[in-house]
């Protein structure tokens, strides 16, 4: 067994495998809490979705799982509910599958392929189940898979459909403008002595009566009895000026998007002008309309405003610019200037769309690149304060759904950041998965700055779409059967790691250990890393994997990806502490607080003890001075003593922060009072007893000893455990 343990510390120090180990790129392992997704397509997921033509107010984006739903919500009632809902399913899954082969097209050409392959055996029943569904079906819209032309279809939908409502705003606002300064001309020719000339008045009525009355005498009584309204030239050229500015300009959505930088900024410059004067236009009208417009005062101040930027207000009236790019081809001096037009507030919406997250770096093969441009892009954007920041991997792209309108209708610049999940180093893991594991590893967490959500930070940024967002790594239960057929469960963690193992160029990274060599010093990476980087170490770090069959095998991991995972670790504490997860500044605080309280509790105690012993010095006095005998003083009762070394929770203190419960609900319960208290050790571990003890915001719970000598990483557990002893 020693020999075992040096060749297993020997590959995890130096990256060379021994005896007994063996690769696992022939293996095509996956880590595994993903070995139940490889036939993804059997599953209901988010995907595929529908990229809704349905009109304004109604989603701009669906799931196809969901709508399947809502379908079956409105027609899948009475005794035949069960069978609707198995037909419903199969189509459903006929659709998903077709789309995962790479078929395009809309809801209902993709239905109708679909229904068609079903009913090749002419079943009654299927054919009725499906004209059913079909006859509550009310939208379509082109079907989309998690691909890799995904994040630019979804977001250009979406921008499309956000400023088409702009454009039909702004457009009704100029056509109305338009026809008041028509109105205000219309209305002083008619009223003008031209206007009410023997032939205009002839030509207002029409042939049919052209002959009944004398224009001539009507002319001569009109313009002697009433007083003859006449614009000045110069509001009459600058009404017909304004009126022609607003007739020449439309805007076509598609004008605005862009697949590169340099146009965007481009077209922006050439443009600005001319939306600049169209904006001055559109206030100058109003004032025109209302008669607030006065010619010495407001004639220079247009002039000024000519050559200005546009006010946010005005800006936020017209389209922006969309402009999707892809992070595996930015050159330095692209982001740079892109980093520029965001901060300068350039009314950009821009998709950085990274494919290849973990291409090794040009300085090491062992440190991944982690969308470094895009990484850099997000910092700075943030930095900016008021640009709307938005990351997500594919696979969560449609519960942001809300979020990505938000950001596309933001008065402002806007960045979204999306790891597609393709990569041609991922076997057969499908981008859906590859994105999700991305996410699960904290490798792209997702998150969302929105700088009109609130004053501060804490209204702003927001981690929450993340899984279990409050830990290091998700953790997940993984049961599965032992060699005697046992059902067997165990608590495993996703790290960047899990994720490394997926790459086919990190397989070099990682060697198998038989069964026969697993020993009591393997513990698992997350275990490994608990106290970050150190010296030579005692234990060897494994990720559990499965084989294609749902074999389980203990892959040892250079200590290399370790580091890797370490640095992506504290990446990902720096977010939590952005977002108030575990800040170390109300952490801070809560010690001092609760130093302060057990200072001003011990203050207390010690003044109730002077006092008892000044009532029992006093006794003695009072009884010789009435020459009774003293009563005898009952000793104060002792505390209740715990056993040496047992874990409790000085329940009467605790202050409900859900913190232990949250690491384990079976071994931590609450009283009638909303207080923890140990509910049974056996439902846990020592090092969830040590991890609640961390997290306590008030410090009430004692690890005492480990009540497993078994458990792994037991020295360590201990020494963490010893400051709250």
């Amino acid at each position: 067994m020693e020999a075992d343990l040096q060749a297993q510390l020997a590959f995890v120090l130096t990256g060379r495998a021994g005896a007994g180990l063996s690769p696992i790129a022939p293996l095509r392992l996956r880590p595994a809490p993903l070995a139940r997704y490889r036939a993804l397509t059997t599953l209901r997921h988010d995907y595929p979705l529908v990229l809704t033509s349905a009109p304004a107010g109604e989603p701009v984006i669906l799931s196809l799982s969901g709508l399947f739903d809502v379908l079956l919500g409105e027609v899948g009632v009475g005794t035949d509910a069960e069978r609707l809902r198995h037909h419903a399913f199969r189509l459903e899954r006929k659709i998903r599958e077709a789309v995962a082969a790479g078929a395009t097209g809309t809801l209902s050409v993709l239905w109708d392929q679909a229904e068609r392959q079903l009913l090749t055996g002419g079943e009654s029943l299927l054919k009725d189940s499906c004209a059913r569904l079909r006859g509550v079906l009310s939208v379509d819209g082109e079907v989309v898979g998690c691909d890799r032309a995904l994040p630019v279809r979804l977001f250009t939908h979406v921008w499309q459909r956000a400023q088409a409502r702009k454009v039909r705003r702004m457009q009704e606002e100029i056509d109305r403008l338009a026809r008041k300064l028509s109105d205000i001309l219309g209305a002083a020719d008619a009223n003008s002595e031209t206007g009410l000339g023997a032939e205009r008045l002839r030509a207002s009525v029409g042939r049919a009566f052209a002959n009944d009355f004398d224009f001539a005498a009507m002319s001569q009584l009109l313009t002697t009895t009433r007083p003859v309204v006449r614009l000045s030239d110069v509001r009459r050229a600058r009404v017909e000026h304004l009126l022609a500015t607003l007739r020449s300009h439309s805007f076509a959505p598609a004008d605005f998007v862009f697949k590169t930088l340099g146009d965007a900024l481009e077209a922006h410059a050439q443009r600005l002008p001319g939306l600049t004067a169209l904006a001055n236009t559109i206030t100058a009208a109003g004032l025109e309309i209302d008669g607030g417009y006065r010619d010495g005062a407001h004639d220079a101040v247009f002039e000024a405003l000519n050559g200005r930027e546009l006010d946010p207000v005005d800006r936020a009236r017209f389209p922006d610019y969309l402009v999707c790019l892809n992070a595996d081809t930015l050159r330095a001096a692209d982001i740079a200037k892109l980093t520029e037009a965001l901060c300068a507030g350039v009314p950009l919406k821009v998709l950085i769309q990274t494919d290849d997250l973990l291409e090794p770096s040009q300085f090491g093969d062992s440190h991944p690149s982690a969308g470094l441009a895009a990484r850099k892009l997000v910092q700075a954007a943030i930095d900016a304060a008021d640009v709307y920041v938005l990351q997500s991997p594919s696979s969560h792209l449609y519960r942001f759904r809300d979020q990505i309108l938000r950001g596309v209708e933001f008065a402002g610049p806007t960045l979204f950041s999306v790891h597609s999940g393709v990569g041609e180093w991922t076997d057969d893991l499908p981008p859906y998965l590859a994105s999700a594991a991305a996410l699960e590893s904290r490798a792209f967490p997702a998150f969302v700055y929105d700088p009109s959500a609130g004053p501060d930070w804490a209204s702003r940024f927001s981690i929450d779409r993340n899984p279990q967002a409050e830990h290091d790594w998700p953790a997940h239960d993984l049961s599965y059967e032992d060699e005697s057929l046992q059902r067997m469960s165990e608590e495993v963690r996703f790290t960047l790691v899990d994720l490394l193992a997926c790459d086919a160029r990190y397989a070099g990274y990682f060697a198998r250990v038989p069964k026969e060599q697993w020993n009591g010093c393997m513990i698992p990476v997350a275990e490994f890393m608990a106290n970050g980087p150190r010296g030579l170490p005692d234990k060897v770090p494994y990720v559990l994997m499965a084989d294609s069959s749902g074999g389980l095998h203990r892959v040892l991991v250079d200590a290399r990806l370790i580091r890797e995972a370490w640095r992506s670790r504290e990446q990902w504490r720096s977010l939590q502490e952005w977002a108030g997860v575990h800040s170390s500044h109300v952490e801070r605080a809560l010690a001092r607080e609760r130093q302060a309280r057990e200072a001003q509790a011990q203050r207390e105690a010690e003044a109730r003890a002077a006092e008892a012993v000044a009532v029992v010095e006093a006794v003695p006095t009072a009884a010789a001075a009435t020459g009774a005998a003293p009563a005898p003083v009952a000793p104060p009762e002792p505390a209740e003593a715990k056993p040496p070394g047992e874990p409790y929770i000085e329940t009467l203190r605790c202050s409900t922060c859900n913190e232990c419960t949250k690491i384990n609900d079976r071994m931590f319960k609450y009283n009638q009072n909303k207080q923890a208290y140990i509910a049974d050790l056996k439902a846990g571990t020592y090092a969830q007893m040590v991890q609640a003890a961390e997290s306590c915001q008030v410090a009430v719970i004692h690890p005492g000893k480990p009540w497993n000598p078994d458990e792994p990483g037991l020295e360590e557990l201990l020494k963490r455990a010893e400051a709250f002893a």
